[in-house]
């Protein structure tokens, strides 16, 4: 049974905000893991572009702006960001926590603590994924170029139609990937379908799929 103090504290005026996100956090990781469909979508910023991108990653030109450098800063480049957001988040609800366990500030000086907080753990964060670049490095597959995914086989994460936009789980080697897909010619592709990518919108990041290649 979960103790009323843990309670009092976790949803205190100053730690109410973070617990509800950080339970909407553990929900949509639930919700991905039982469903498979990631949703992490992030945003690709050079300095001519600004769209979004299919593997959930900042992606930052070298003459990009100073934000955007801060995110490369953080590794954002590497670690798909709803990865680095939730560990940042645990992060700074664990340290809200227990500041407030431990000492007895007003309300106001317990909130603005928060901020520093909250700096202070997206800095652990990237020190902590940082043993993992690695890892995201191979599975970002930056050096996969848009027209090698012309004709391969994939299968839907969503149903799309019309101008719908879906998600299509693709394998490059071993390693799944998802990609921006509406249909072809308009028609219902269900989720769950095998299709094939028949075409491409290299400025939107965006692939044309069918449930059979037409010669």
């Amino acid at each position: 049974m979960i103790d009323q103090e843990f309670l009092n504290i976790a949803f205190s005026p100053v730690n109410t905000v973070l617990s509800v996100l950080l339970i909407l956090s553990v929900i949509y990781w639930l919700f991905t893991i039982i469903t498979g469909l990631d949703i992490d979508v992030g945003l690709d910023a050079d300095i001519d572009t600004d769209v979004n991108s299919p593997d959930g990653h900042f992606h930052v030109g070298d003459d990009a702006s100073g934000w955007l450098q801060f995110l490369k800063f953080l590794n954002l480049d590497i670690v798909p960001i709803t990865y680095f957001l939730t560990l940042s988040l645990l992060l700074t609800w664990l340290g809200s926590f227990y500041l407030e366990s431990f000492f007895s500030f007003e309300i106001w000086i317990s909130a603005l603590m928060v901020i520093p907080i909250f700096f202070i753990s997206i800095l652990l964060t990237k020190l902590i994924l940082k043993p993992l670049n690695p890892f995201f490095r191979e599975i970002n597959h930056k050096g996969e170029i848009p027209h090698d995914f012309l004709g391969r086989q994939g299968r839907m994460k969503s149903t799309i139609h019309g101008d719908k936009t879906g998600m299509l789980e693709v394998f490059v080697g071993k390693d799944p990937m998802i990609l921006m897909v509406r249909s072809k010619d308009g028609e219902v592709i269900n989720h769950g379908t095998t299709v094939y990518i028949v075409d491409e919108d290299r400025e939107k990041r965006i692939y044309y799929v069918a449930e059979e290649i037409k010669f």
